[in-house]
């Protein structure tokens, strides 16, 4: 059987070879002449604008500029040689450098010739220059239209030195694209590319990797990002609808005793709005009869955990047990003694089960959870043991998700015949954009509000010479009997960034408040993990006044009585983790303060980062700030799942295409669910053949 064109193996393109080829599959993951199309250039050069040399600047990527060759030496021994040539046009020099083939651009240059010169400058020396830069002889004949705009491909070192930089890979692609036996199969219906006007799969390969205009180019790009982003949705949609067809959920229909206990005699506040609309939500999906498999965001403090334990009461109420997974065991037992406070008068059995449980009562907790006496179980990993067994486990609450793999919390699922109900939270408000993307498959229910009376934190931006102020400062709250946390961003002295590193600051500090009137503990992610268990319990016993630490207190420690956030090299962390360093604190009645510590050369990203955390409190708001900034890349641990891995689509600036994408797969999944008609045959079919090829990374939930 003969191979199909486009799944056939690198090494038998043409320009490419064994050597080659191993190189290609090891640098970029490319096996076949259709992975090699889908490589796409990451920028494009008009070739048809010219650059003066003084108009060169810092962010200059690649430039074409016409100059006449005026000086040409060598320069060092014979076997390291370097050829440097200077051009010159009407505004200025530069150099152009080769490091390798000298002898032949040796022969190849003209003194006084004027070339059209093209590549990539950088500054040696004070001066400009462009390694290896493209040369050709003028012409007064007009570039042919597809090399117009020029296709930049992103390479690596040890392709370049086998001849394959952004020039070399585009050869190869087009060694393909001018095959006669290239034909790239349409993954769209007529419907789709009718309806959204959008052009051919065949015409949309051809012109994202060599535009034969600028139109036809963005056509392609429209084309190539739809396709990628419905496929992310389509594969969500159709799974969403197979879990709700496969995973009949219990049946939650009683509010009763314990949560009417609990809401009119045990609940000293009023629930916010939020909090309101979301066990709203939660309540009709514990009655539909499918299973819930909801995402519960909130900002810090904004009382997710009073909404996960009235679930657990609802399930209470219909006789069933509930359970919570913590990802470290200080969170747990911190979950633990909050419920625990929230239940004092209530008849509920509520347990805590971790790595540090002993036997004795590890033996008694599974006899409870078996014979159905223990309500509620709080715990880490521990929960997923195999002795682990529920009598009627009816709800699962997962803390912080993206830190727990798939496999892990499949087997809790796999602890009752009928699938539990599923509820997810996380402290890390997650753009809309991203959340459609991510959690497709999951429903999601928004806490947008803080309870009344918590005090938004007041953020300050305070440069290295104001650090005896921020002392100063400290030493009052201290006096006041509050807490501080000074964060690091380095356990040890780096040789490449001029940081504050923690232990050179933990000596710092002990100088500034020494002991007996002042006492000083540290955590970082190099102890184990009794030794930070301890340094915390040490610190939220008020044994200790100041933590100095990296950012593994990042998430989960709950200090009502540290109102004090000292963040050193501010303009190093991203903002997502100023925002959940910020969240330390604040946790109680008194008024709380962060202060940004930095130095006064900062980037303009820096200065964008630290001025949205001085401005606003708002998760969401600092969540998309933040996703504008850095782009998608590892935001909420997205590795785990690879849905970012996009090759075209950029989730921030694509927002209108995704949500465009969204609702049309919406649409077709709920009028065809199985894509069985004949109509949707070719859309099944492109999904079959990419499950075929790639990890099932829509399985998120």
């Amino acid at each position: 059987m003969t191979t199909p064109f486009l799944e056939t193996p690198v090494e038998y393109l043409k320009g490419v070879g064994p050597a080659r080829a191993d190189l290609l599959k090891k640098e970029l993951n490319i096996h076949t002449f259709g992975e090699l199309l889908t490589f796409f250039p990451f920028r494009y050069v008009d070739r048809s604008k010219f650059y003066q040399i003084a108009d060169i600047h810092d962010d200059s990527s690649y430039i074409q500029i016409k100059a006449r060759i005026v000086h040409i030496q060598t320069i060092g021994a014979l076997h390291h040689q370097r050829l440097v040539a200077t051009a010159r046009d009407a505004s200025g020099e530069i150099d152009l450098v080769w490091f390798q083939g000298v002898k032949w651009v040796l022969e190849m240059l003209t003194p006084q010739q004027e070339y059209v010169i093209f590549g990539k400058p950088g500054i040696y020396n004070g001066r400009w220059n462009i390694p290896h830069p493209e040369l050709e002889i003028p012409t007064q004949q007009p570039l042919p239209l597809s090399e117009v705009v020029r296709p930049i491909y992103n390479s690596t070192e040890k392709l370049k030195s086998k001849g394959l930089d952004f020039k070399g890979i585009g050869k190869l692609v087009r060694n393909i694209l001018l095959n006669e036996k290239f034909i790239m199969p349409e993954s769209l219906t007529p419907e789709i590319i009718q309806r959204l006007r959008l052009i051919n799969r065949q015409e949309a390969f051809v012109n994202i990797h060599f535009p034969q205009s600028p139109e036809l180019l963005k056509k392609a790009q429209t084309r190539l990002k739809f396709e990628e982003l419905f496929y992310i949705q389509l594969r969500l949609a159709k799974q969403r609808h197979g879990r709700l067809l496969k995973h009949q959920g219990h049946k939650f229909l009683k509010v009763a005793e314990y949560v009417n206990q609990f809401y009119h005699h045990h609940l000293t506040f009023e629930l916010t709005n939020a909090q309101k609309r979301v066990i709203k939500e939660i309540r009709v999906d514990l009655g539909s009869g499918n299973q819930m498999n909801r995402l519960l965001q909130g900002d810090v403090g904004s009382g997710k955990t009073l909404v996960a334990l009235m679930t657990m009461l609802i399930a209470l109420d219909n006789s069933f047990q509930s359970c919570l997974m913590a990802p470290t065991e200080i969170l747990a037992r911190q979950h633990f003694n909050s419920i625990s406070g929230m239940l004092t008068g209530l008849n509920v059995v509520l347990k805590l089960l971790t790595g540090s449980t002993r036997p004795a009562e590890r033996r008694e907790i599974q006899e409870g959870l078996q014979n159905g006496t223990v309500h509620l179980l709080i715990g880490t990993h521990a929960l997923i043991e195999e002795n682990v067994k529920f009598r009627r486990l009816g709800l699962v609450v997962i803390d912080e998700q993206h830190r727990f793999g798939v496999a892990q919390r499949a087997k809790l699922w796999e602890k009752n015949v009928v699938t539990p109900h599923i509820l997810v939270m996380t402290a890390t408000p997650i753009p809309r954009t991203l959340a459609m993307t991510l959690y497709g498959d999951l429903d999601t229910s928004i806490i947008d509000e803080l309870p009344p009376g918590r005090k938004p934190v007041v953020t300050k931006h305070v440069y290295e010479p104001e650090r005896e102020k921020v002392f100063r400062f400290i030493r009052e709250k201290i006096g006041e009997g509050r807490q501080v946390y000074i964060v690091f961003p380095l356990i040890q002295e780096s040789e490449t960034l001029d940081l504050k590193n923690l232990e050179d600051g933990y000596t710092a500090i002990i100088q500034v408040f020494p002991p007996p009137q002042y006492t000083v503990s540290m955590v970082h992610g190099r102890m184990k993990q009794k030794e930070k268990d301890d340094e915390m319990k040490r610190f939220l016993e008020r044994k200790t006044q100041i933590m100095v630490a990296t950012t593994v207190i990042e998430v989960g420690v709950d200090v009502p009585n540290a109102s004090v956030m000292v963040i050193e090299n501010a303009e190093r962390f991203g903002l997502a983790q100023l925002h959940q360093l910020r969240g330390r604190v604040g946790r109680g009645s008194d008024q709380s303060y962060c202060i940004l510590m930095s130095g006064f050369e900062l980037s303009a990203e820096a200065r964008k980062r630290i001025s949205t955390m001085v401005r606003t409190n708002d998760g969401f708001e600092i969540a998309e700030t933040d996703l504008q900034l850095r782009g998608p890349g590892d935001l909420q641990g997205t590795q785990q799942s690879g849905i970012m891995d996009l090759r075209i689509a950029d989730i921030v600036k694509d927002e209108k295409i995704l949500k465009f994408a969204r609702s049309l797969a919406s649409e077709i999944i709920s009028n065809d669910p199985m894509l069985s008609k004949k109509e949707n045959d070719i859309l099944a079919l492109h999904l079959l053949n990419m499950d075929k090829k790639q990890q099932n990374w829509g399985l998120i939930s």
